[in-house]
């Protein structure tokens, strides 16, 4: 499999992650907004043409890794970020 790089985009109100595939022009997202001081995870979008490569997971850990780093809780709207913290018990201590 190729590698997927992850890059962050926005401010500090809203935002997107972004998943980048070698050789692949589509590009995988991680939306976000920010509300008292919580980053709400609107949508996870991967186009079919980068779809089954783990690509939506990466863009959630990406958010988990920023959430420790930074001291930020998550409001998984989005029901893919939802799921991910179900299997993820781990990470209930950033759920808002």
């Amino acid at each position: 499999m190729s590698e997927v790089t992850i890059t962050r985009h926005g401010n500090d109100q809203a935002g997107e992650y972004h998943a980048h595939i070698e050789g692949e022009t589509a590009i995988g997202r991680l939306t976000w907004i920010a509300r008292n001081g919580v980053r709400v995870a609107e949508h996870t979008l991967v186009p079919s043409e980068i779809g089954g490569r783990g690509v939506a997971g990466k863009l959630v850990e990406a958010l988990v890794a920023e959430a420790r780093e930074q001291g930020f809780k998550i409001n998984p709207q989005c029901s893919y970020v939802a799921a991910a913290f179900k299997r993820h018990p781990e990470w209930s201590d950033l759920h808002a």
